[in-house]
């Protein structure tokens, strides 16, 4: 495990260098966030984030490439690395250009096909009902894709408030890379470190008030990545069903797929951008943004421990747990005066009543 924890905080120290440096060129050439009616912060705010998580994971992917054989490749690896970095590209130009809808959906549908043709791919799936291992056939192609750009738009939705994608992203890759390590995966794994490592150092920033956004290049990235490593390491594993990725990347796929069936029920363009996600309706309930960074954070968590605890032997299981509990605590205690003002107002309201 050691390459992965020296991953880990190599891409951390990257990005609490590069993310100032990112910020500043930001303002200078005048590429900020600028608030609307949709968008809930109140000034400009840099939203190329993403630009120091990219360098800081693939900086140190070439680092330890170039001066270690750890890496042996296998399983999908340049379909990872390439489809992600081709998903960043794109996230640029749209941060920078503003793309329709459509040209982006389009653009994905193209990464993702090269991501598939370069290894990263759904090729059978687990039965836990009699035990067996169900080949896709001509079907692993279109579940393929939609597993990809679902996921990859998920963590793009979910990118609207002050530390939420940032946060989600950290724990799910966490989650995929314990899981990839532990079943036998360990390219997946140090994949998965290096971008929770990058994620946290993004984190620093972006945690409410946020100084920089990620933008679409670092929710596209980041979004690709977890999905290719749930396919290329928890899926790869025969005794692995659906249900482990499902449960590792509940937030997101919770309210993508809430978002897409409210729109489309009321003759709405689903991939059209509004107000109405799972974060805004916590906000419109009456929850500050850390409050409602924190009841995701806790919905992420409990589903990912679900799915480690549910997976693997005993020793497997406990350094699973342990893993998770550690990341846990670093985010939790990061907002913990947000949790001394949520007591002390539920203990507010329980004594006028």
């Amino acid at each position: 495990m050691q390459p992965h924890m020296t991953g880990f905080i190599l891409t951390f120290v990257l990005a609490v260098i590069l993310v100032p440096l990112v910020r500043k060129l930001c303002f200078k050439k005048g590429l900020v966030d600028v608030p609307n009616n949709r968008k809930i912060h109140k000034k400009p705010i840099p939203r190329l984030g993403g630009v120091a998580i990219w360098i800081s994971s693939i900086v140190a992917l070439l680092w330890f490439i170039f001066t270690t054989d750890f890496i042996d490749f296998a399983h999908g690896f340049w379909g990872i690395i390439v489809g992600g970095s081709l998903m960043f590209f794109l996230g640029i130009v749209d941060d920078v250009k503003n793309l329709s809808a459509c040209t982006k959906l389009y653009a994905q549908i193209c990464i993702t096909i090269l991501a598939f043709l370069l290894g990263v791919k759904i090729e059978a799936l687990y039965n836990p009902i009699n035990a067996q291992v169900v080949a896709l056939g001509a079907l692993s192609f279109p579940l393929t894709l939609l597993w990809l750009i679902g996921i990859t738009n998920a963590v793009n939705f979910i990118d609207g408030v002050d530390g939420l994608a940032g946060g989600i992203t950290t724990i799910s890759a966490v989650t995929l890379g314990v899981v990839a390590f532990y079943t036998g995966q360990p390219d997946s794994a140090f994949i998965a470190a290096l971008l929770a490592g990058s994620m946290m150092g993004f984190l620093v920033y972006n945690f409410y008030p946020a100084k920089i956004f990620m933008g679409d290049s670092g929710s596209l990235f980041s979004g690709f990545l977890l999905a290719a490593l749930s396919v290329t390491g928890v899926l790869k594993t025969v005794t692995v069903t659906i249900l482990m990725p499902i449960l590792i990347l509940a937030v997101p796929i919770l309210d993508i797929s809430y978002s897409t069936f409210r729109r489309l029920y009321k003759g709405k363009n689903p991939f059209k951008a509004d107000s109405e996600h799972i974060h805004h309706k916590l906000l419109k309930a009456g929850f500050s943004q850390n409050q409602t960074v924190l009841t995701l954070y806790t919905i992420c968590i409990g589903a990912g421990s679900i799915a480690l605890i549910d997976k693997g032997s005993n020793e497997y299981r406990a350094y699973a747990m342990l893993v998770v509990s550690i990341l846990s605590i670093m985010l939790l205690l990061a907002r913990i005066s947000t949790w001394k003002k949520f007591i002390k107002k539920l203990y507010t309201i329980k004594m006028k009543y």
